[in-house]
């Protein structure tokens, strides 16, 4: 369930992408010194969202790091890293390794369980620093995969599962804030679990994987009535989004929010349309 909350960068000024890119390649250099090497394989620009959402809304010091990148040795870069692009590598590690353990125990996908053993270490280490969110989270996906092996279609119930994962992990804190994080951090779930089956469900259809819209796919209504659903999830999201009190990097941010977590389901619905027409 990765690769859906991205910035939408043909609406981003130039020095707003450096600024996500800088978050983004301290995020992967949390994971290295934390996690070596291997930690790296886990790294995603969604959590970048969670990192840059935290570092506007708390007082921090965040560092700015010059250092050459093994993608672009021929010039130097910059990074930003502080406390919460540990916190970011920590919550990356705990959801890619419990994410190869289920792909392996559903799909029987042998890069998954490498990855899994590979990560196990990582893992464990990322558990013992956050037991509360170790165990929530294992426990939340625990359900999702029950629910998911009764096949249920009740997109509402199960998204709300994963919903729960992300509250957790956004509300890094049992503060005054907590309760517009967790609500944030909800509808986000909620969001990228429906996103992910409406970007899968042919595939899944396909190999005989669950899917809840496996029996709503292709027939009237359905891209609508979806649409409808996401624009839900998002609203909710935006709208305690806009009751934190944050300053910094509040535009790269709403570009996530508005326009880049709906980069995937316009691909999508673009695909679909060239592939069946009318849709």
């Amino acid at each position: 369930m990765f690769g859906y909350v991205v910035v939408n960068q043909k609406s981003l000024k130039e020095e707003e992408l450096k600024i996500y890119r800088e978050f983004y390649c301290g995020l992967c250099e949390a994971l290295k010194r934390r996690y070596g090497l291997i930690g790296r394989l886990a790294l995603s620009y969604d959590m970048t969202f969670v990192v840059m959402l935290l570092t506007g809304l708390y007082d921090t010091d965040t560092a700015e790091e010059d250092f050459r990148c093994l993608a672009r040795p021929q010039e130097r870069q910059q990074r930003l890293i502080n406390d919460f692009s540990y916190y970011g590598a920590d919550m990356t590690v705990i959801l890619s390794y419990y994410k190869c353990v289920d792909d392996w125990q559903d799909e029987r996908k042998k890069k998954s369980l490498i990855a899994s053993w590979l990560l196990k270490g990582k893992f464990r280490k990322a558990e013992r620093l956050h037991p509360e969110k170790a165990k929530n989270i294992k426990n939340l996906l625990g359900e999702i995969n029950n629910k998911e092996k009764e096949n249920t279609e009740n997109i509402d119930l199960i998204s709300g599962l994963f919903g729960k994962v992300m509250a957790d992990i956004v509300a890094m804190k049992n503060d005054s804030w907590a309760p517009l994080l967790n609500k944030l951090g909800f509808y986000l779930g909620k969001f990228i679990y429906i996103m992910d089956a409406y970007d899968d469900v042919e595939k899944d259809i396909e190999s005989g994987s669950y899917n809840p819209f496996k029996n709503k796919f292709g027939k009237n209504g359905f891209e609508e009535e979806t649409e409808r659903i996401l624009n839900m999830m998002m609203a909710e999201c935006a709208q305690s989004f806009e009751l934190l009190p944050i300053v910094d990097n509040i535009e790269i941010l709403r570009n996530i929010i508005y326009a880049g977590v709906w980069a995937k389901f316009e691909m999508t619905k673009a695909r679909r349309k060239d592939k069946y027409g009318s849709i």
